[in-house]
């Protein structure tokens, strides 16, 4: 392979502001452009159309972000010889269609499929479920057959791109170990903050807490802050949790003054594709994780080695009291975690493998 080589990004947001995005393929442009390949990333949501996108109503200004996403589509297809690879991350439009995907097919680019959701599955917000009938799941499964080569975020999500294309491999969420390092930040004395992170699509998620985390209140009482991110909207005055907006500069630092990270999830097909991220965060920064014990959770986290699994409300208590009780064990898991991430979840652990697969792909 000589010369450099181009590859689109097709996704649906602008760089930095979703996490899948940033946590599957955005950490890496800066290694892939220094070892041959440019990077450019087509997005079709806006900073102002995400004011209106995730909001109830507003039908008008929605087709007006689906009109300026075809046309973005189109400009990308008038410009698809140009690049080497065409990247799609989930796919070209937020609706059935996979017109734009089967016009990239046809042009002399390799197509590269990545996923990270089992999104074969319907799954969509409340603020726009009237418009479920624009929505194909089933569409997964066109897009894989036409491309070159899919990238898949674990066993279960690999298992199903499987049946439509043979060229398929695994490549987990990673974390970019040299920017999550946990930050020094003021902290109550004596208070123990439980934290949640999370987005307003997976609220729900954190809301299984609810039952075990009330215990754990009526326990300790005002000992215990329980820190939601991600829904600035999310109120629980029984719990007195008051959700804190996600914002990408504020990250690292907010997820810094937790304690002890969870991520609670429902044991269905959906959860069992995610790719443990909101985990990978956490043990990054070497907070005392608990996990559901569902899809990858269960490969990423030992019990009580490097984190906890809990199932039961009453396997939840335990582990919340174990490491509110003990400063120890929440360092030694702490610890654990991060040198797992760093092992075998970071982008150091990974890059030469992704940029393998890319060079591979244009022999």
């Amino acid at each position: 392979m000589s010369g450099r080589k181009k590859i689109l990004f097709v996704a649906s947001h602008r760089e930095g502001r979703a996490p899948g995005q940033r946590f599957r393929f955005e950490q890496y442009f800066s290694f892939l452009k220094a070892n041959g390949f440019d990077c450019e990333l087509s997005y079709i949501i806006s900073a102002d159309d995400d004011k209106i996108l995730y909001q109830p109503g507003n039908y008008i200004a929605k087709f007006g972000i689906h009109r300026r996403a075809v046309q973005t589509r189109k400009n990308n297809v008038a410009h698809a010889y140009d690049y080497d690879i065409i990247f799609i991350f989930r796919e070209a439009l937020l609706t059935k269609s996979i017109r734009f995907e089967k016009l990239f097919a046809k042009s002399k680019a390799k197509l590269v499929f990545d996923f990270d959701d089992a999104i074969w599955h319907l799954d969509i917000s409340d603020a726009n479920r009237m418009f479920s009938w624009l929505k194909n799941p089933g569409k997964t499964g066109d897009i894989i057959s036409l491309c070159d080569l899919a990238f898949a975020g674990n066993q279960y999500l690999a298992d199903y791109a499987s049946k439509f294309n043979r060229n398929v491999v695994i490549v987990p969420t990673t974390i970019d170990t040299t920017e999550y390092r946990r930050m020094d930040v003021p902290r109550d004395s004596g208070k123990i903050v439980i934290g949640w992170s999370g987005s307003l699509t997976t609220i729900k998620h954190f809301e299984h807490a609810l039952p075990f985390l009330r215990k754990i209140k009526a326990k300790y009482g005002d000992r215990i802050v329980i820190k939601v991110i991600g829904d600035a909207s999310y109120r629980n005055d029984e719990l007195n949790i008051t959700g804190i907006a996600w914002k990408r500069d504020d990250e690292i630092k907010e997820l810094s003054s937790f304690d002890i990270g969870i991520m609670p999830l429902p044991d269905d097909e959906w959860a069992k594709g995610k790719c443990g991220l909101k985990g990978l965060q956490y043990m990054a920064l070497g907070i005392p994780t608990i996990m559901s014990p569902v899809g990858v959770n269960t490969e990423i986290i030992s019990h009580m080695q490097n984190g906890c699994l809990a199932s039961a409300d009453s396997e939840w208590e335990e582990c919340l009291i174990r490491l509110i009780e003990s400063k120890e064990l929440r360092d030694q898991l702490g610890q654990a975690g991060a040198a797992t991430v760093e092992e075998r979840y970071s982008v150091n652990a990974w890059q030469s493998q992704y940029l393998k697969h890319f060079q591979q792909l244009l022999k």
